[in-house]
């Protein structure tokens, strides 16, 4: 089971319950339920507070709808363990991502990807007058963001009433007067970047470690990661050799990030908040940097089944780095 597959796994575990008796016919049964990687110090691998507002209309303690559906989603298979922490969080335990099973989804998450960068001239608010700068680039990125959880239609959230207009999670702070027209200082990327880092409501900060191209500049790292895993894919074929997704026993941090994005994309959907996705798409950078010097044969090595299924997974995170880029508005050169 991936990350992905819990999400709408705990969705049916509600309905199922609901229909069954165990929670009251009345109870909320959330189309979609937003699951996260437990913050440091906490229980298990993943969370989620879905008992809090499936207890409201169903005239309960979250405690219990918790335990009703903690019983339940104990006996899924692929789920390790199920525990109910505090007032009615549900955590829970997956067994390692398979990298096969990781590659497959992200192949398809990326049709949906490019399917709003192909319409990227249309994922636009519906009304953006009197937006200043920064307003127009969170709410954009907002978009696009929701555009690919399919929540959205012609600018406007389809699960709202009357449709209202896409915003993101708290007032948008302007950028600095100070800082003076940044998209001529540093380019349409490296501002949007800066602009999205940050939660809406704080000032974002801009610097000429914007413009350097090293270690220290967050954006660079990330667009270097997706140039040098189309390098890599490049050097493979002139070695003879393609990817072929596999076992891939090496690589568990960059293997557990490329499982957890469709999360991050449905929580920065959920919240509003395309600063989730930098922070995501920077971890990923840093765990292929990292990988990159173990896809390829050394020395008089002959390639063989494990690099191409090293290849497949740089690949992939080259792929899902590509298609974060697009969905903050940027673009993911080939080469840096």
């Amino acid at each position: 089971m991936t990350p992905a597959d819990l999400s709408r796994c705990v969705v049916r575990a509600v309905r199922c319950a609901v229909a069954d008796g165990e929670l009251a016919a009345g109870a909320a049964v959330p189309e979609r339920v937003v699951v996260e990687r437990t913050r440091p110090g906490g229980v298990g691998d993943y969370a989620t507070p879905v008992a809090f507002p499936v207890s409201k209309a169903a005239r309960c303690a979250p405690r219990d709808v918790a335990d009703v559906l903690a019983r339940r989603l104990g006996a899924e298979p692929g789920i390790e363990r199920v525990e109910v922490t505090g007032a009615g969080f549900l955590n829970f335990v997956l067994p390692a991502p398979s990298a096969a099973a990781v590659i497959t989804d992200v192949i398809v998450r990326d049709i949906a990807i490019r399917d709003v960068r192909g319409g990227a001239a249309h994922v636009v608010p519906a009304d953006e007058s009197g937006l200043g700068l920064r307003e127009r680039v969170v709410r954009r990125s907002v978009l696009r963001l929701l555009c690919v959880q399919g929540g959205v239609a012609d600018g406007t959230l389809l699960d709202s009433p009357a449709g209202a207009p896409v915003a993101p999670g708290a007032p948008v702070a302007p950028v600095a007067k100070r800082d003076g027209d940044v998209v001529a200082r540093y380019g349409a990327d490296a501002a949007c970047w800066a602009m999205l880092a940050v939660p809406a409501r704080e000032t974002p900060s801009f610097s000429d470690a914007l413009l350097h191209q090293g270690e220290a500049n967050e954006f660079f790292r990330v667009r270097y990661a997706h140039a040098r895993s189309r390098a890599l894919v490049r050097n493979a074929h002139q070695l003879g050799f393609h990817q072929e997704p596999g076992d891939v026993d090496d690589a568990p941090a960059l293997l557990r990030l490329l499982a957890d994005h469709p999360l991050v994309l449905e929580a920065a959907a959920h919240h509003r908040a395309p600063e989730r996705l930098v922070r995501s798409l920077v971890e990923l950078a840093d765990a292929l940097l990292d990988f990159q010097y173990r896809v390829l044969p050394q020395g008089d090595e002959k390639p063989s089944a494990a690099h191409r299924a090293r290849l497949a997974l740089a690949e992939a995170a080259g792929t899902v780095l590509a298609g974060g880029l697009a969905l903050l508005g940027m673009d993911a050169p080939e080469r840096l």
